[in-house]
């Protein structure tokens, strides 16, 4: 299992998200997230996060805060405990970034964009504030077969 980060920076009601269209080979091709990345060697959450953060925007971010850790589970990639985070303070210019397009987008577009379909459920968590959280999302391929929040499934079923 990957140890990852994945952040959310804010500025009023915009979020900076990266648009994933410059990698190849990319699990998140096409679609809209955080910034964030692989541990590096010794690293911390904090450390991964602000290096992450540093090499991807330009951005130093001066206050953050870890709000859960997801464990992302795929029968194509590997596994990965996510430690989500996000930020409403930092300094520096806004930089072209090697792994997609960044844009700032307002939380109410960003329900239209392409992502993980399991990236909507811990939106929803980040946005209305919840306390630290733990989250287990499990897909195969594209599709989200299994979530839970603090233990409990909280995937919608269809309807019979």
């Amino acid at each position: 299992m990957l140890n990852t980060t994945l952040c959310y920076v804010t500025q009023g009601d915009q979020v900076l998200m990266l648009h994933r269209v410059k990698k190849k080979n990319d699990l998140n091709q096409d679609k809209w997230i955080g910034i964030g990345g692989k541990f590096e060697a010794g690293e911390s959450p904090e450390e991964c996060l602000l290096r992450e953060a540093r090499e991807e925007t330009g951005l130093t971010l001066t206050s953050w805060r870890c709000r859960g850790v997801i464990t992302f589970l795929s029968d194509i990639w590997e596994g990965e405990y996510m430690y989500l985070f996000t930020a409403d303070g930092f300094e520096g210019r806004l930089r072209t970034c090697d792994e997609g397009e960044l844009r700032w987008v307002s939380r109410e577009f960003l329900d239209r964009l392409p992502k993980w379909e399991g990236d909507k459920l811990f939106l929803d968590l980040l946005w209305q504030d919840a306390p630290f959280f733990l989250m287990k999302l499990r897909y195969q391929g594209q599709k989200l077969v299994e979530a839970t929040l603090d233990g409990r499934d909280i995937l919608p079923r269809p309807r019979e």
